[in-house]
């Protein structure tokens, strides 16, 4: 499949909708300041904790609440971790599909003498969820720097094969001067992917029997999932579509969004974005897009000058972005949304024009998005006055809707509720479009602990489909704060 562009720069402009008086963010947790935080994850599916990666080297957790006013130190690797160049430092943090049971989880950072990536495996203390054991690394992968820029850094694990996957730049400077993002035979400039859970020979992890040069007999190196990139800053999954969405730093003009498939040629250094790079190094292939992946986005150095990756909104606060690809600008601060149905073009719409230094994104275990800015907060959108069509009416503190469970499921999940006295209760189920699945439960129940049972039926009877869906609590007139869930057949 071939992602092309075909829209020039001027007519992507008028298809820009200056709509940022729509939407605001706000800050997510204003009693926690961070130094330098470059990523945010969740420690499984059903944990209600965050990890903020700060760049010198520490990772901090805290509970996901507006009200945290303290963070503590999941991980300290200072000691270990090189970050004296403005690129460098800890930069990515994966946590183990089976993180609940083995208590793994990968990180991605730089290190000296000599210069080079490490990308290593700890584990948790088994008893202390909020600390890891520093002492516990397991070196997975090494490779050598050439500068200290061009980096990558983003680890995350594939939603439907499990294995890992990891951004590398193409070893810094300027324009690519060693031609490795065109180099086979070196893991820079390319988006990796290894299974941890198998070795091979003397490694400590096994090559997808389906990466593209799996077995090949020309030195090229297997763990390449794709290549051609130049800096890619912040890949993401989508959890309903499954394409991997990335954002690769421009040199001198472009920045550009690409969605990444196996095998693909992204074409750095020979393209950036959809246009020929006029290269000074002899190393590099001429300017032709035969074979090529071009972007599904590209935008002008007017407008921006590092692009920061994003991810698919799938969040319940802001309906009205759901199933858009977010992304911004670190040195312009701009937040765009991108629509793309899978043939050009796509639309963009800039969002919010701010001053903020935008280094990453990240999501929680209902896949709210998080923005991490270098004012050292992390942000989140503002719910709007538009919702799913469900009337937003809260119920007192002492009616509580709970996480379903287990989440994500695939046939059957659990909703727990709490009522305060008697009430007659309704567990509404909704699609990512605000349209109504089916009603459960519709009876008067006494206070107490309660659940409903969802079968994952719509109201007709019939089986429904994967994805994420939205339920509320509703007792008389009252609506409990949405929650979602994902189902995975």
């Amino acid at each position: 499949m071939r992602y092309k562009l075909f829209i020039a720069f001027l007519t992507g402009l008028m298809l820009q909708s200056l709509a940022w008086g729509q939407f605001q963010i706000e800050k997510a947790f204003p009693n926690l300041v961070f130094t330098r935080p470059v990523d945010l994850q969740v420690a499984g599916h059903q944990s209600n904790r965050l990890l903020v990666v700060e760049q010198p080297g520490i990772i901090k957790v805290f509970e996901n609440s507006p009200l945290a006013d303290s963070a503590a130190t999941f991980l300290d690797i200072t000691d270990r971790v090189y970050d004296s160049g403005n690129e460098q430092g800890l930069l990515g943090l994966a946590f183990h599909p089976d993180y609940a049971n083995n208590g793994y989880f990968y990180v991605d950072y730089t290190a000296t003498q000599p210069n080079r990536t490490v990308i290593s495996r700890f584990k948790v203390s088994q008893t202390n969820p909020n600390l890891a054991e520093a002492d516990s690394e397991l070196v997975i992968l090494e490779f050598n720097q050439p500068y200290s820029n061009h980096n990558g850094g983003q680890l995350a694990f594939g939603p439907q094969d499990g294995y890992l996957y990891i951004a590398t730049g193409d070893g810094g400077s300027y324009g690519d001067p060693e031609c490795n993002a065109q180099n086979l035979e070196t893991l820079l400039g390319a988006i990796l992917r290894i299974d941890v859970n198998q070795s091979s020979g003397q490694n400590p992890y096994g090559i997808p029997p389906d990466n593209p040069f799996a077995e090949n007999s020309q030195g090229y190196r297997e763990e390449i999932f794709a290549y051609g990139l130049r800096n890619p800053w912040r890949f993401s999954f989508d959890p309903v579509t499954n394409l991997l969405w990335a954002g690769d730093v421009g040199q001198d003009l472009w920045e550009e969004i690409d969605i990444i498939i196996n095998g693909g040629n992204y074409g750095w250094s020979m393209f950036e974005g959809t246009h020929c790079y006029n290269s000074s190094w002899s190393c590099t292939p001429p300017c032709d897009s035969t074979g090529l992946e071009m972007p599904v986005w590209e935008y002008s150095h007017s407008l921006g000058q590092s692009v920061t990756g994003g991810y698919v909104y799938r969040g319940p606060g802001v309906p009205e972005l759901t199933g858009k690809y977010i992304y911004a600008d670190f040195g312009s601060g701009r937040i765009w949304s991108l629509e793309y149905s899978g043939s050009p073009p796509a639309a963009n719409t800039l969002l919010l024009d701010t001053n903020l230094g935008i280094s990453s994104f990240g999501t929680d275990q209902n896949q709210e998005l998080y923005i991490c800015a270098f004012d050292g907060y992390i942000y989140k959108f503002s719910p709007t006055a538009s919702s799913t069509g469900i009337t937003e009416q809260p119920l007192p503190d002492n009616f509580v809707l709970y996480q379903n469970y287990p989440n994500p499921f695939n046939a059957g999940t659990l909703i727990p509720f709490y009522l305060s006295r008697p009430a007659p209760v309704q567990i509404l189920i909704f699609d990512l479009q605000g349209k109504e699945v089916v009603t459960l439960g519709n009876t008067y129940l006494p206070a107490g602990r309660h659940y409903v049972r969802w079968r994952s039926l719509n109201s007709s009877g019939h089986a429904v489909s994967s994805g994420y869906y939205f339920y509320q609590l509703k007792t008389g007139t009252r609506f409990s704060e949405s929650r979602n869930m994902l189902l995975l057949r």
